[in-house]
This record gives C-alpha cells, structure tokens and sequence, in this order.
C-alpha cells in the first residue's frame, strides 16, 4: 500500500505528464523559473536551519556579491555554498548524467553545503554522537554511522524501482535525517539529495517554504516514531505547489489557464467555506500550493473535487 495518497499521487503524475506534453520547454522561460527556484530554495532550506537572510537579501547575497549589513558572515557563507551546491546538482541533470546516488555522492554534497561554514567536517561524518534540540528523536551513536549509511544505500538500491518516486524521495529524506550523519548540514543535504531523485525524472525543484517549518519538524517527529504517510504526503504537496508553478508559467498563452486565487476568494464562487477548503488542502484532498502564507487554488480544482467525490459515492452505493 502506498504512503502517498492517491489523489495527490494522481494528480501530481497527471501535471508531470502536462509538463512533459509541454516540451520543448521555452529556453528563456525556463532559464528565469530555474533562477528564481534556485534563489527560493536557498533561502527556505537555510531559513529553516535559522539564517537570518531574508528572500531578496538570498538574491543579492548571490546574484550581485553583496554583503548585508548587520547579517553574520556564517549566514551570506551558507547562501553561496547551498547556491553551488545547487547549481551541481542542475549541471549533472543537464548534462544528462543519471547519478547513482552513494556514500561518496551524499559526502561531496555535503562538502559543497559546508565548505566554508565547517571546513573540518565538511564531507566527513561525525565522530561523537549529538543531540537534536528540541526533538525526542536520539540519532544512532557516531560509532554506527557509516554502517547505517550503508544500509540506507543498500535498502535505496533495493526498493529504486519498488516505490513510487516521490514516496521514495520523501523516505529516503526520512531515513538520512534520522540517521544525522553529520555535525551540521543534515537537513539541507537532505533536502537537496531529496531533490535529485524528482530533478532526473522531469520534476522541478520541491521546496519546503520556512513558513511550514514547524509542519515539517511535526510530521518528521512523527515519522521517526514510524508514521511515516503526513511527512510522505507533506512532501507530495511540495512536489505539487512546484509543478503548479511551472504549469502556470510555461502554459501556452493561447490556451486557457486555470486562475489560481486564496481560498477566501475561491469561497464565495464555490459551496465550500474557507475553512473547509483550507481543511480539504491539508488532507491533500484538493490541489493548491502556497504562496508564502496563502493557499491558492482554482475554481476547476474544486469542480473536480466534487466530480471525484461524487464518483466515489457512486461507487460506494453500487457495492451495496
């Protein structure tokens, strides 16, 4: 049975397959959605690990070599060392080279992350064991480390082609968070090895916004205790909100696009109040991504959840 719920995963291979019908993709177009992810990104998974540099100062930090008065030297370091690590990763994808994820692969990643905020342990795995503030959580003792590390390679090259790619993306982001096999830079390492496996299949960035922080360190608790379907489908729906965006933009002018608008908006033209939308968003029962506080969705996305929910009455009624 799949962690991944089947709306969610239907939906998000149906707007992959849209994409894909899309391609050719517009070099130029595409050029400015791949910056402005690689700038988003940057910041949300640093912002998360508790850099103090804003979204715009992220831009400047990187794309004009500015230094931000009254902002730690540590936290522009981290901006220009997750931006490389990013770019890496998009030069093995154009490239068209299929890395097989290894210990050495996870380890030079690391590197680029933490080259120049922990130069000592930057690609090496830690050698004492640590504690993860404000989680009930213990990572295994440093001495266990590498053999988990191979099990994790192991157990991925065992279940690559078993499980559903974005419930492997999500899994294996799982595991090498509760593994912690580094001082510092897990998560974000995470989180970019995360986006390897959905960037060779044709899927944009997948973020986690630092708005959802507290979301996403909930349903990772959760699944270190073994629930592991609210973190699976938390990262559906990242995976969702990007491949919205790019649909968005890359549609073709002369065909009609689906306006996404706030819930509060969406309400009034549907039978739905907005709490019961924002419920529906939650349970992956109704496509929407986020943008920054605000869930948006289209008029057609509920149209379509009520055409789904009354097929499945249907159903239902017909087994009695």
């Amino acid at each position: 049975m799949n962690l991944l719920k089947n709306d969610l995963q239907n939906r998000i291979e149906g707007k992959l397959k849209k994409l894909d019908r899309l391609r050719p993709l517009p070099s130029p177009a595409v050029k400015k959605l791949q910056e402005q992810f690689q700038i988003e990104m940057t910041y949300n998974s640093n912002a998360i690990e508790g850099n103090s540099l804003t979204l715009k100062e992220t831009f400047l930090v990187i794309n004009e070599g500015m230094t931000i008065k009254g902002k730690p030297l540590k936290d522009h370091l981290e901006a220009k060392n997750h931006q490389e690590a990013l770019e890496y990763l998009y030069d093995l994808i154009e490239k068209g080279k299929k890395q097989i994820i290894s210990e050495q692969f996870i380890r030079n990643l690391h590197q680029l992350v933490m080259q120049e905020t922990g130069k000592e342990w930057a690609g090496r795995y830690r050698n004492s064991n640590v504690i993860i503030v404000g989680a009930d959580h213990k990572p295994p003792e440093a001495i266990d480390v590498p053999d988990e590390m191979r099990k994790l390679i192991n157990w991925l090259r065992e279940k690559r082609k078993k499980i559903p790619l974005v419930e492997l993306a999500a899994l294996v982001h799982h595991k090498f968070v509760y593994i912690h096999p580094f001082f510092d830079g897990n998560g974000r390492t995470a989180r970019l090895i995360m986006n390897l496996f959905l960037m060779q299949q044709g899927y944009p960035l997948a973020m986690v916004l630092k708005n959802d922080r507290k979301k996403y360190y909930r349903f990772l608790s959760q699944a270190d205790k073994g629930n592991l379907a609210p973190f699976v489908n938390f990262i559906g729906q990242m995976v969702e909100r990007s491949l919205d965006i790019y649909l968005k933009t890359l549609s073709p002018s002369s065909k009609k696009r689906e306006k996404f608008l706030p819930l509060s908006e969406i309400s009034k033209k549907t039978p739905y109040s907005q709490k019961y939308l924002n419920l529906l968003v939650r349970q992956g029962k109704l496509e929407a991504h986020k943008e920054k506080r605000n869930w948006l969705t289209t008029i057609e996305a509920v149209e379509r959840y009520i055409k789904n929910r009354k097929r499945k009455r249907k159903r239902r009624y017909e087994r009695k």
